[in-house]
């Protein structure tokens, strides 16, 4: 059958980015990716940077792969990625620099002197997102404070899919999923947190109209356009987060879940219809995002398969290069639980040498040190589904109601033993899939925007039709050793 829609997500993750073809027919959704590239920061002298404009080329790149393969009637195209970062336009709209980099070490410390100006109490009051050194709020006092030129002469702040759907269509403009991970976003307001901004002396003038997900923004600049070999284009903001368009895809049947979004980050949480902001949220951290169709998205980010990632990476170093399902099978042959880690203690967030660091953690904390490769990874991957069992128990303390079920998305759910860990350590069933979760959102919200999709509601649909889903139960006879693990784990990381 011919698609009756096709649609282009550019989604880009910490790792990687991905031209991928939508394809709609009317009975379902099926996904192709075109082009994939390289998503590494550059070090330099001053920091640690994203590529930002070859991040840009190759999105043209995997565009015009699109075109010469399946013609020049696409319906759209939509940019999505991670959150917090951003890049400065200056007079005449030229980029001011690369992108910092959200792991940058500019932000340590800088949480502590900003709460000397506003205190963490009202920025959680007027903001409701959870603190974290990485946010926009504190990578901009650190330029503030070391007086940045950059800062002084720039005339737009453009979030990292906003900054990309400037450089396709001219336009600039603040999409609402991805302003709110700022941190300084008023959602009860409706707008930007004036009264922080100018509280710290931000520059006011710099942060421009935003606009609700699934906006079709404009058309590809004429230049891009003839670069690409098309014509007009729409090209749509369909959730600028990368993690609200995964949610957008969670093919839920009923209200009471809760989903993961699991990658680089784990994403744990549910939807809401307004932002859940009081004392108890506060205490606990959690956040309030932006999320498509009026919602919010309560959460908490946990450090997530990055563990993992940069494990591989440093064994890659040392001259022993694994593919993650190698890493896996280590993982799920070591003894279980037999050590523990806080995954979002400050020392895992960009150590030199991560299974180094997880060594020393259990050493400090008197466990057993874990020694193999796959003691490491087990520990991580436990670890993970501890901490994913506090997250939940959270939820249900805020919401004040059972949430039997889990769903997680993403690429994490290739991880099955991950994913088995999580439904034993949790008590509940978890059904994992799509895998493709950003992509096949980021393609429904354009659906969305384009009038072929009348709802969220129809879009879950499609992608339960559309995709293989699993369901993993919890294993009885597991349990005691699961709540014996978590009361270390409490005593360990709380």
């Amino acid at each position: 059958m011919s698609p009756v829609l096709k649609v282009l997500a550019l989604d880009l993750g910490a790792e990687s980015g991905r031209a991928v073809l939508g394809k709609f027919d009317d009975e379902s959704l099926s996904l192709e990716e075109v082009h994939r590239f390289p998503n590494e920061p550059v070090r330099i002298p001053g920091g640690l940077h994203w590529d930002v404009l070859r991040l840009f080329h190759e999105m043209k790149r995997g565009l015009a792969l699109a075109i010469q393969k399946y013609g020049k009637d696409l319906g759209g195209l939509g940019v999505d990625t991670w959150g917090v970062d951003f890049g400065l336009l200056g007079r005449g709209d030229v980029l001011l620099g690369n992108p910092y980099h959200y792991r940058d070490r500019r932000t340590d410390g800088m949480p502590d002197e900003v709460f000397k100006i506003v205190s963490r109490d009202e920025i959680f009051h007027r903001t409701g997102i959870q603190f974290m050194q990485i946010n926009t709020i504190f990578q901009l006092w650190a330029m503030k404070r070391s007086r940045s030129p950059l800062l002084e002469v720039a005339e737009t702040l453009l979030m990292m899919p906003d900054l990309f759907n400037f450089l396709f269509t001219g336009r600039k403009a603040s999409e609402f999923t991805i302003a709110t991970t700022s941190q300084l976003y008023d959602p009860v307001a409706g707008g930007w947190s004036r009264a922080i901004i100018d509280a710290l002396g931000l520059p006011g003038h710099i942060f421009t109209d935003i606009i609700p997900p699934g906006t079709i923004i404009g058309t590809l600049e004429p230049r891009v356009a003839r670069e690409v070999g098309t014509g007009e284009i729409p090209v749509i903001a369909p959730a600028g987060h990368d993690t609200a368009c995964a949610v957008a895809a969670v093919p839920a049947q009923q209200g009471d879940y809760v989903y993961i979004s699991s990658g680089t980050w784990s994403l744990v949480g549910v939807e809401v219809s307004r932002p859940v902001i009081n004392e108890l949220t506060l205490a606990l951290n959690f956040t309030n995002e932006g999320g498509v169709a009026g919602t919010f998205r309560l959460l908490k980010n946990v450090t997530g398969l990055w563990l993992v990632q940069q494990c591989r990476r440093a064994w890659e170093r040392a001259g022993e290069a694994l593919n993650y399902d190698q890493i896996t099978d280590m993982a799920r042959q070591a003894r279980p639980l037999a050590s523990i880690i806080d995954p979002d203690c400050d020392r895992f967030l960009n150590p030199e040498d991560m299974p180094s660091e997880i060594q020393r953690y259990c050493e400090e904390t008197g466990q057993p040190v874990p020694r193999t490769r796959g003691e490491i990874v087990r520990c991580a991957l436990d670890s993970l589904a501890l901490k994913y069992r506090w997250v939940v128990e959270k939820l249900e303390a805020i919401l004040e109601r059972r949430l039997p079920v889990i769903h997680i998305v993403g690429g994490g759910t290739k991880n099955t033993l991950l994913c088995q860990l999580t439904a034993s350590a949790t008590g509940r069933p978890v059904i994992a899939g799509p895998v493709e979760a950003t992509a096949i959102g980021n393609s429904v919200m354009q659906a969305v925007a384009l009038g072929y999709l009348k709802s969220i509601a129809e879009a879950r649909n499609i992608v339960r039709r559309s995709f293989p889903l699993r369901t993993y139960d919890p294993v009885a006879a597991e349990q005691g050793a699961w709540d014996d693990a978590y009361e270390r784990f409490l005593r360990l990381c709380h």
